[in-house]
């Protein structure tokens, strides 16, 4: 007499389930798949691209002789700081995306399904960080150069016209994108640190946009002398063109701004790893 052994439904279904391991190429494209699925990824990067070429076109348009220029890159003296005057607006409308891919998905409680599902932790955050520094670098490093051709035709036959040729020009057009890249870094990294939507954008709009200026407030003996450290002054050393002796290098400059992102990464990382979600 034979004996037939059934498995259970439940069984056969966990035995045949493939089992998959966490990876860092899957975590990135988890990642990837959850920022293009945001409709606020689509109409920020739209509407940031479409502010750079069409405020540096309006610079460059209202450009007259005398120098005198009206609204974006007002204080602009070449043709290289007039294609780039959308790029405050810009690095605003990047900044809150970046807080909100991290702090959004706090606030939310959904970080809690994707750290269950990647248990280490760091990998998240290393991941939505370098996803976004591509997202943000491809596409606004070719605004860049968009917003300097077009604004190039309102400028032809002007003192200040320059082209493609011209040195430093593509370092500085490449720099601008590279510092819209690292700006949206370290607006992600503010919003995983602080876990606020409200808190990271406004800790992001002081620390990049707002703390050059208020520098210039100090004493000169102490303005002079930390002003081209801080994150707004050193980006802007990125895309610059001319260098004042108060200004750092395009090198330096881009040194000091990518280890301000770096030590941002670096405490939320110690916050992520150390304290519950």
């Amino acid at each position: 007499m034979s004996t037939t052994v059934r498995t259970p439904p439940a069984e056969t279904a966990a035995a045949e389930r493939p089992v998959y391991r966490v990876t860092g190429p899957r975590v990135v494209r988890a990642e990837w798949s959850k920022l293009w699925s945001l409709r606020s990824t689509w109409i920020t990067l739209g509407v940031s691209l479409l502010a750079l070429v069409a405020f540096g076109w309006i610079a460059s348009a209202s450009y007259t002789p005398n120098g005198t220029i009206r609204g974006p890159g007002g204080d602009a003296h070449d043709a290289v700081g007039l294609a780039l005057g959308g790029l405050n607006f810009t690095q605003l409308a990047i900044g809150v995306l970046g807080v909100l891919i991290t702090a959004g998905e706090c606030s939310t409680g959904m970080i809690r399904s994707t750290l269950a599902a990647v248990p280490r932790r760091l990998p998240v955050l290393w991941a939505k960080a370098g996803v976004y520094f591509l997202v943000v670098l491809v596409p606004l490093t070719a605004a860049a150069f968009a917003a300097f051709l077009i604004g190039g035709t309102a400028l032809s036959g002007s003192k200040i016209a320059l082209g493609l040729s011209d040195p430093g020009v593509v370092r500085c057009l490449f720099g601008a994108g590279l510092y819209l890249a690292l700006a949206g870094v370290m607006a992600a990294a503010l919003g995983m640190l602080l876990r606020s939507v409200a808190g990271g954008i406004g800790a992001y709009v002081l620390g990049v946009l707002l703390l050059g200026e208020l520098v210039k407030l100090l004493p000169n003996s102490i303005s002079d002398s930390v002003g081209p450290y801080v994150p707004g002054n050193a980006g802007g050393a990125v895309f610059a063109l001319t260098h004042g002796s108060d200004t750092l290098s395009p090198g330096a400059g881009l040194a000091v701004f990518a280890g301000w992102a770096a030590l941002l990464l670096a405490a939320a990382a110690y916050r992520l790893r150390r304290s519950d979600v």
